[in-house]
């Protein structure tokens, strides 16, 4: 029987409950938001929704379904929360942008990168997920590229600029990582009209699609499909 995933998607602005692709709920997160936080205003908005499991996306890096460093833009006391035990439901923990990724994922050799208050970034192919932090990159006048690219890049560059120098940017890490697409997420993608080609625009409902891919099962298997390194 297939499971029904609730599909939590923590940001540096908001959080994002997701039941259905139609049926979103969500509220203000923050530099001072905690986990106890989180979980405390979720649990009002999820009386009346009925799951069997929970996929979050989280921004910061996750290994082996555990969140290994605090994130820059919440609070502290992440790592090592106990998910599970808070909400009740088996839980599997995700970077945030892994899942935007996993959810636009459409074949082929796919980079993923999230234009939102900091870089998210991710690399796809082969039923194969590479979260990366791209975003640490060092970049021009020794700073970092998150730093040109996320929402700081915005506010010093003005926007003529910064849209210049994210299509400069993609166009290099696309062919640095010989990816055959990139997929732009974030909440900043809607500041472009037009993309170069080669560029798509990223949804963010493909962070449902990407949580409920997280619970897939090779049914020859019934191991986990999706491979995340």
């Amino acid at each position: 029987m297939n499971k029904k995933v609730l599909v939590v998607d923590i940001g540096g602005s908001h959080v994002k409950l997701m039941i259905s692709r139609a049926e979103k709920r969500k509220f203000k997160s923050g530099p001072k938001m905690t986990p106890r936080e989180i979980v405390s205003q979720m649990k009002p908005l999820l009386q009346d929704w009925n799951f069997d499991a929970v996929a979050i996306g989280f921004p910061s890096p996750v290994r082996d379904g555990r969140i290994v460093d605090e994130p820059k833009h919440l609070g502290k006391g992440w790592v090592g929360f106990n998910f599970e035990k808070a909400l009740g439901k088996r839980v599997r923990v995700i970077n945030d942008a892994a899942m935007q990724a996993l959810g636009s994922y459409r074949g082929g050799r796919m980079l993923f990168l999230g234009l939102g208050t900091g870089l998210g970034s991710t690399f796809v192919w082969a039923k194969t997920v590479l979260p990366l932090e791209l975003g640490d990159l060092p970049y021009c006048d020794h700073r970092i590229i998150e730093n040109s690219l996320g929402k700081p890049g915005l506010v010093l560059l003005g926007e003529k600029e910064w849209k210049r120098e994210v299509e400069h940017a993609v166009a290099q890490l696309k062919k640095s990582l010989i990816a055959d697409y990139v997929v732009l997420g974030g909440g900043n993608v809607k500041r472009f009209s037009r993309l170069p080609e080669g560029v798509e625009r990223g949804q963010n409902r493909n962070a449902f699609l990407g949580g409920t891919r997280l619970w897939q099962l090779d049914p020859r298997t019934r191991r986990p499909k999706w491979r995340i390194l």
